[in-house]
C-alpha cells in the first residue's frame, strides 16, 4: 500500500520544522521506501508497517505538542506489488513525454 500523510504540531508556534523532522526521521529510519515533499511524507509497505509508522510519527509529535492534526490517504492495491512509490511517478512523466 501507499500512503500519503502529514503530521502537523498545533499549539507550539509558527515554526514546526523541528518537530515534523522527529517524524519524518522515524519514516527514513523505517527502511521502507519512502519520499517527503512540501506537504507530505509518502511511504510504501504492507498495511501494518505503514499504520505503524503513522502511529509512531503521530506520537513523536504529541510527545512535543499539546495537540497534532494528521491527514491520511492510502492506496491500498495488494495486487501491485513493490515500487509503487516509483512506478506511479514514472508513469505520468512517460504520458508527459509523449506531447
Amino acid at each position: 500500500m501507499l500512503a500519503a500523510f502529514s503530521v502537523t504540531p498545533l499549539g507550539v508556534g509558527d515554526s514546526v520544522g523541528e518537530v515534523v523532522a522527529d517524524a519524518v526521521r522515524i519514516v527514513r529510519e523505517s527502511g521502507l521506501p519512502n519520499e517527503t515533499n512540501a506537504m507530505f511524507t509518502n511511504v510504501e509497505g504492507e498495511w501494518d508497517e505503514v499504520m505503524d509508522i503513522i502511529h509512531r510519527c503521530v506520537d513523536a509529535v504529541a510527545a512535543r505538542a499539546p495537540r497534532v492534526s494528521v491527514v491520511v490517504k492510502i492506496d491500498h492495491r495488494p495486487d501491485a506489488g513493490s515500487g509503487a512509490l516509483h512506478r506511479k511517478v514514472e508513469a505520468i512523466e512517460r504520458e508527459l513525454g509523449q506531447d
